[in-house]
């Protein structure tokens, strides 16, 4: 590069994020923000009417051991739900890993959020190594027979659906960005908005009347709004609500 004179001050020729590497070779997929964010969004949204919170198991960028034969083979998806599997009660019990020789059900749906690193594996695009383990595509369809796998590209705001059809994944046709699932009564859809004070496009999860579940936040917010038309209530009836 070409030296000013004066030197030109280090935050206009040092490199930026854009152009640093933020992937660990070892582990490809960029560990960002949004990679925080998002996972949590889908979590306190994932709400199914047939499973109560105690009956299924969420996991965010958690090992995943599938093959009892080769016992260190794992993927790290970004998100996956077990359905009808205990949650931990105590902190001591909480996973480590999901193991799934030893918890007997693998998850009903995977999620991955696609990034430049991943884009290859995450779609299918690439062909298995017979030196190396199967590709994550190929733990997921074949040896998990995980019933749907979801692929979500926020730069191009892109959700992608696979049912497992067979012996394979099928893409599924999505409709204005959502997709509902009758197993669980439940819907996933790209929703534009506010989250961690950060604008975007979030998946999201929706109910039978296509209304987004509420965020603990939300969640907070419309309590405090429920009590406060309460009191208004009260002191129109002349009673203190501060004596109730």
């Amino acid at each position: 590069m070409y030296q000013t004179n004066p030197p030109s001050p280090p935050r206009e020729v040092m490199p930026t994020m854009y152009d640093l590497p933020s992937e660990d070779p070892q582990e490809p997929g960029l560990p960002d923000e949004v990679h925080d964010f998002q996972p949590q969004l889908l979590r306190e949204t994932c709400q199914p009417p047939k499973y109560p919170v105690g009956e299924m198991f969420i996991g965010t960028d958690l090992n995943l051991y599938y093959d009892a034969r080769h016992r260190l083979w794992h993927k790290r998806p970004d998100w996956f739900l077990v359905l009808g599997v205990s949650r931990a009660q105590q902190q001591q019990d909480m996973r480590l890993s999901y193991v799934v020789w030893q918890e007997g059900v693998a998850p009903f749906l995977v999620v991955e959020l696609l990034s430049p690193g991943t884009e290859a594996e995450d779609l299918g695009q690439t062909l298995r190594d017979v030196n190396k383990p199967p590709t994550k595509w190929q733990v997921y369809e074949h040896n998990l027979r995980i019933p749907y796998y979801i692929v979500f590209d926020r730069y191009q705001n892109h959700l992608r659906v696979f049912q497992l059809v067979g012996t394979q994944y099928q893409a599924v046709e999505v409709a204005k960005h959502k997709f509902w699932f009758e197993e669980m009564e439940l819907g996933l859809g790209v929703w534009q908005g506010k989250y961690q004070q950060t604008e975007g496009l979030w998946l999201r999860w929706y109910d039978a009347k296509g209304n987004w579940i509420p965020t603990l936040e939300e969640r907070a917010k419309q309590e405090s709004q429920r009590a406060e038309r309460l009191a208004e209530r009260l002191r129109a009836m002349g009673v203190d609500p501060d004596e109730v």
